[in-house]
Formats: C-alpha cells, sequence, structure tokens
C-alpha cells in the first residue's frame, strides 16, 4: 500500500461513503468529517505509509490507543468528501485484527454536541434522525458498534456510534480529532 495507491483508491471510496451517509440519512445533518482513517496488516507498511505522508502533512498526533500507535497527520493539501473538506488522516499501527483488505477504512463525522456517553449520543442521533431506529433495533443489515475509544492523555470523552456495512463504516462522535489532541495538552 502506497500514498498513489491510496489517491487513486479515494474517488471510489469516497462515491461509496457518500452512498452510504445518504443510506444512513448522515447527508441531512451537513456534519463535519473530521478525518478519514487507514488500514494495514504490518508495521512495515505502516511505517512506509508514515514517511509518504509525512511528505504531504504534518504527524499532528502519536498515541497509544487501545495499546497500538495512532497517528493523526494533518495535510498539507485536504481531500474532499463531497461538500466536506478533510484534512486529517488516521494511520493506525496494527493490532491482532488482520483486514482482507488495506486502504481506506472508514470516516469520521462530527456532531455538535455534549454527549458523554454513547446512549446519550445515541439518543440525540435518534432525535434528529427517527429513520435511524430501525438500524439502533438490528433490524437491518447494518451493524452498530458503540464505543468510547481513549488515548493515554486524553480528557474528552468522546463517545463513537459506528455504522458498519459491506466494507464500509462511517463513525459519528461529538468532538473533532484536533479537539481531541487538544485536550492532552
Amino acid at each position: 500500500m502506497t500514498y498513489q495507491q491510496l489517491t487513486a483508491t479515494w474517488p471510489t471510496f469516497s462515491q461509496n461513503i457518500l452512498q452510504f451517509m445518504r443510506e444512513l440519512s448522515l447527508d441531512k445533518l451537513m456534519l463535519a468529517c473530521d478525518h478519514a482513517a487507514l488500514r494495514v496488516n504490518s508495521t512495515h507498511a505502516a511505517q512506509q505509509l508514515q514517511h509518504e505522508f509525512a511528505k504531504h502533512g504534518t504527524i499532528i498526533s502519536n498515541n497509544m490507543i487501545n495499546g497500538r500507535p495512532i497517528l493523526i497527520i494533518e495535510l498539507t493539501c485536504p481531500m474532499q468528501l463531497g461538500h466536506m473538506v478533510i484534512d486529517c488522516v488516521e494511520l493506525p499501527f496494527p493490532g491482532d485484527k488482520i483486514y482482507s483488505e488495506e486502504g481506506w477504512e472508514h470516516i469520521e463525522l462530527v456532531l455538535n454536541s455534549t454527549a458523554q456517553t454513547c446512549e446519550t449520543l445515541r439518543q440525540e442521533l435518534l432525535t434528529l434522525l427517527p429513520n435511524l431506529q430501525a438500524i439502533f433495533a438490528g433490524d437491518t443489515e447494518i451493524d452498530v458498534k458503540m464505543s468510547s475509544p481513549k488515548g493515554d492523555k486524553e480528557r474528552l470523552a468522546n463517545p463513537t456510534i459506528a455504522f458498519k456495512k459491506a466494507g464500509l463504516c462511517i463513525k459519528v462522535h461529538p468532538h473533532s480529532i484536533k479537539a481531541i489532541i487538544a485536550s492532552e495538552r
């Protein structure tokens, strides 16, 4: 996996993600996309991408999350996702899981919220988008995972709801990645 390969696959990935956003009705909320995330299966691939992305941005965070390094790279030239501008990429070093495909894995959207828990965030989303009830109830082919990942130094609660379908994932949380990084200082 190289930077050029990621650049070449971005248009297809972004079109698929935008379609998934429409299916969830998340496009109606006009949320900001604070970053896109990659998946790699080897430390060598992660190190190679770290080196290549250093030519196209600045590492603004190198934090241990769930026992593995996760880098956040602020891009010099942001990527487009529909009307949204994405200025950060998340590059997690591999953990125990092996992915069937390396490359773009998910995007993360910021819902302006003061939610401290996943349940509160879920209720806020349901108030805004009642159509998500069937998805939360497990009545569709879309999987939902709620979690509260936290870096070693983070001080902000950032409950996260992930919607997954057919190899695509969209996560929704109340704080941007840059706000989380700022909370570490």
